[in-house]
């Protein structure tokens, strides 16, 4: 899962913009369930937050 995290944001930060886990799932080239656990992970360690409901965008 690590690997997949890793991926996430970095599509995340190469997209630039907020954006839906399916945008970020076809930017890292995985599948969106993956992208959504990823997500969720993600949020609860506070690496990522979400702006509006179903985008998300790296914290900080």
């Amino acid at each position: 899962m690590e690997g997949v995290k890793a991926k996430v944001l970095k599509a995340l930060e190469e997209l630039g913009k907020p954006a839906r886990p399916g945008e970020i799932a076809q930017a890292a080239g995985l599948p969106k369930d993956e992208v959504s656990k990823a997500l969720k992970e993600l949020k609860r360690e506070g690496k990522v937050n979400s702006p509006k409901r179903c985008f998300y965008a790296p914290a900080g």
